[in-house]
Formats: C-alpha cells, sequence, structure tokens
C-alpha cells in the first residue's frame, strides 16, 4: 500500500498530460535523486527508500508513492511538495 496517493484532475490532451506527469518526474528527481522510466501511460520510479508509480488518465493523473522506513516520517512534507508541484504543471499546456 503507497504511503503517499495523489489524484490530480486535469484537462489536457494525452501528449501533454505526459509531459506534465515528465515534468513532475524531473522536479522529483531533482529534489529526491529518483530515476524514472515509462510503460505506456505509466511513469515508474525508484531509488532507495522510494518507489512508486503516476499513472496518466484521460482526465485525471494518479500518483502512488511507497517509502522506505527512513522516509514515512517525511511523508507529509514530501506529499505537500509534491501536491503542490502536481497542481501547477497539471493545470494547463506544458
Amino acid at each position: 500500500m503507497a504511503d503517499i496517493s495523489i489524484t490530480q484532475q486535469h484537462q489536457l490532451s494525452r501528449d501533454n498530460a505526459m509531459a506534465a506527469a515528465q515534468t513532475v518526474a524531473d522536479k522529483m528527481a531533482s529534489d529526491y535523486d529518483v530515476a524514472s522510466t515509462w510503460d505506456g501511460d505509466v511513469l515508474s520510479f525508484n531509488r532507495s527508500g522510494v518507489a512508486g508509480t503516476l499513472a496518466i488518465g484521460a482526465t485525471d493523473a494518479r500518483l502512488d508513492i511507497t517509502l522506505g522506513i527512513m522516509l514515512k516520517s517525511f511523508a507529509p512534507m514530501i506529499q505537500e511538495k509534491v501536491t503542490r508541484n502536481m497542481a501547477k504543471v497539471f493545470a494547463g499546456p506544458v
């Protein structure tokens, strides 16, 4: 079960939604040193102590993050930061 689950509504085309997801992934890579790969409409990411997916739907994007024991105490801070970033990048065309 994910420690952090965020669903962000959007009105973007598939291509723009995927570009927005990549922007979120790039920000997470910068902030948390995670690597990511695409498999269809799902972006998977991981690093030691962090793993998750960002699935792109027609009207929403769902982010699920599982944190290792050392990062669980930071879950509220991580969730707040990632939620703000997702709201910003999925607000309009990238």
